[in-house]
């Protein structure tokens, strides 16, 4: 589980300086010129800008920090070898933007209130907090080349209304697209799609039915409706081109794009085979269900055929996607005597390493932890291998690893 902590000063400092300094960046979601596919992300049909967020051998990480004047989400490309950071970008979040869960406002499911809800007594937006779950719903807000945001909006009051927008990246505070704004609208759950072109969503309809839907970010920005939606309990990702959404918990694309990880209440299953239309999973939806054995959360594609797994018992294992069973021996990263608990975020394109994150059961509820140190660390995926520790002021309790390719 995931501590939910005041802001970063270190993150409020460079949103100040940012927010009096920045221009609007000029790259573009999408640029043909200077084409290059995305990176073991299973999107491969996207002609991505080259930047420091999108070449081959960077992990990119988010973390939010809060304060009085300014909100805001840091985005930090990284070199895997030295650790050390290549480049940020800043995403201002707007003063109606949803970022946390208070009383008395409208309860929006977002992942931005995953990534920087304050209060542990708040109500949180999704069932799940455990890294495993929050890492790919962070991920869903950006587009892959990190240049777009997206956000739900409260109508000033917070009470009623919400609606979908985005932010660009290094943009003003006040420098945002608000995609709708009719009255009683009930949209939820916004991310990007892949090419930063669309927000998708989940809404409520004349009728009060949940829908999937999406609005252009560039043009009139009207409604276009994907079908059905189950509530707003599950979060949303976007994959593949076309474009469509799945509406799961810890979706991830396998590199060759053809299957995908996901879990939903009630369905059986751990892979299955990509869908065509946009749909949350069920028991309709679901095609070549396989349940992985033992897994109980999805750190990520290891290969084609293979998903590393935090497993029932609190180990790492590798299991192989076609046979749901073990592929390689259990990895402990923490004892049984150690007090604490490990969970995983992401793992490296060639599947030798992941990275995970130890912290104590429940570490929320003590008010000082917001004052520690993270404990991040790189373990090899077999057995026997030596873990990296992962330090710099860049990275803190909020931080958490959205991208390796």
């Amino acid at each position: 589980m995931r501590p939910r902590l005041a802001g970063s000063a270190a993150v409020l400092a460079v949103l100040s300086l940012q927010a009096c300094t920045s221009q609007p960046s000029a790259e573009k979601p999408v640029s043909g010129s200077s084409a290059r596919s995305a990176p073991y992300l299973g999107n491969r049909g996207y002609a991505l800008s080259d930047s420091p967020f999108t070449r081959e051998d960077t992990v990119v990480t988010a973390r939010c920090g809060v304060g009085a004047r300014y909100a805001g989400v840091v985005v930090t490309a990284w070199d895997p070898e030295s650790w050390k950071p290549r480049a940020t970008r800043w995403f201002a979040v707007p003063e109606d933007a949803a970022f946390n869960n208070y009383s008395g406002a409208k309860t929006v499911h977002s992942p931005l209130v995953d990534l920087c809800a304050e209060n542990p007594e708040a109500p949180a937006p999704y069932p799940t907090d455990s890294l495993e779950h929050i890492a790919p719903r962070v991920r869903a807000l950006f587009d892959l080349s990190y240049t777009r945001m997206a956000v739900v909006l409260r109508d000033p009051g917070g009470k009623t209304a919400s609606h979908v927008g985005f932010v660009k990246s290094d943009a003003e505070q006040d420098d945002f697209v608000r995609l709708s704004g009719a009255a009683g609208d009930d949209e939820q759950n916004a991310v990007m799609s892949p090419d930063g072109r669309t927000v998708w969503f989940t809404y409520a309809d004349r009728d009060g039915r949940k829908r999937i839907g999406f609005r252009s970010a560039e043009g009139d920005h009207h409604l276009s409706d994907e079908g059905p939606a189950a509530g707003n309990d599950l979060p949303l990702t976007v994959t593949g081109k076309p474009a469509r959404a799945v509406q799961a918990n810890m979706v991830h694309l396998a590199p060759h794009g053809r299957r995908l990880t996901a879990t939903a209440p009630k369905v059986f299953g751990t892979v299955f085979d990509t869908w065509n239309s946009s749909a949350p999973l069920s028991r309709t939806s679901a095609r070549g269900a396989l349940l992985l054995s033992g897994c109980a959360g999805v750190v990520g594609w290891a290969g084609d055929d293979r998903v590393l797994c935090r497993t029932s018992s609190g180990s790492f294992r590798t299991m192989d996607a076609r046979t749901g069973r073990a592929a390689g021996a259990p990895i402990s990263v923490v004892g049984p005597q150690d007090g604490t608990v490990a969970e995983g975020m992401l793992v490296s394109p060639d599947g030798t390493k992941f990275i995970i994150s130890v912290h104590r059961p429940n570490a929320e509820q003590d008010p000082d932890y917001g004052y520690h140190a993270p404990d991040f660390r790189v373990v090899p995926t077999t057995r026997g291998g030596t873990a990296t520790d992962l330090a710099d002021e860049e990275l803190d309790l909020h931080t958490v690893f959205l991208s390796w390719s």
